[in-house]
């Protein structure tokens, strides 16, 4: 976006009025959050746009899905004691390897719901360093009733290995298709480390299409940013827009 407010995209792929579609929802998502950060809203539709158009042109087998459709009920209140006797839901990797990791229960902090039309989201975080920590994380959480029954509970971690320089990270949908992978690509942009994010979903009988995820995402952000993980949203947007450019002004020196 240019000081003046305007903006211009390159998007030779899609045809005159697919394109003219996008630049009225980008313009409409800057209208309805005049003076704050938009950024990453933006990204997000675009990336909606892709997912779209990927699935018209080539369409997958139908498969049955647990999603938002699925009439759950969800109570009123978040309580957040423990429960022992729930049973723990498993993860699919094999922690036994490393022994010598750290593996206490790091401690967990919830952050405040956001309710939208009879569905709550709530996100829960705790700091990791190793993955047998991020199976003990979910398996606390789980002993609790309200979490352990709620609709959906998408979580991502990203842990940065010393030795290696470079990132162990991974996320899981819980039904809610394509939510962990964009939970850990916000954590991508926030560039957070050894820290693990878990959103869980109470589904209240209204659908809110793409409004779940941006409840997600900002359920997510805002209690990485409470608990000092990040900047503000509007630092950390900036910042991206830093890195954006330095990119590009090294492609044109580079030519």
């Amino acid at each position: 976006m240019t000081p003046s407010g305007h903006f211009a995209y390159s998007a030779p792929w899609l045809k005159g009025q697919e394109r003219a579609d996008l630049s009225n929802s980008l313009e409409e998502i800057y209208i309805q959050n005049i003076g704050e950060s938009i950024l990453y809203l933006w990204v997000e539709k675009i990336r909606d746009v892709l997912i779209q158009k990927s699935q018209m042109t080539e369409p997958g087998p139908d498969v049955k899905k647990k999603t938002e459709e699925e009439d759950v009920e969800c109570e009123d209140d978040l309580v957040l004691a423990c429960q022992p006797e729930n049973q723990v839901k498993t993860l699919d990797f094999d922690v036994s390897e490393n022994r010598t990791e750290i593996e206490e229960l790091p401690p967990i902090d919830h952050g405040i719901p956001i309710t939208d039309r009879r569905s709550t989201f709530q996100a829960h975080l705790a700091p990791v360093v190793c993955p047998k920590q991020v199976k003990m994380v979910l398996a606390k959480l789980y002993e609790n009733k309200k979490i352990a029954s709620a609709t959906h509970n998408i979580y991502a971690y990203r842990i940065y290995c010393e030795d290696k320089q470079t990132f162990l990270q991974d996320c899981e949908d819980d039904g809610e298709t394509a939510a962990g992978g964009r939970l850990l690509h916000l954590m991508e942009i926030l560039n957070v480390r050894n820290v693990m994010v878990v959103v869980s979903r109470w589904y209240g009988g209204i659908l809110l299409g793409p409004d779940r995820f941006k409840h997600i995402n900002n359920c997510a952000r805002n209690i990485l940013v409470e608990k000092n993980y990040t900047s503000s949203p509007e630092e950390s947007s900036k910042a991206l827009g830093k890195n954006k450019k330095v990119r590009k002004d090294k492609k044109r020196s580079e030519h």
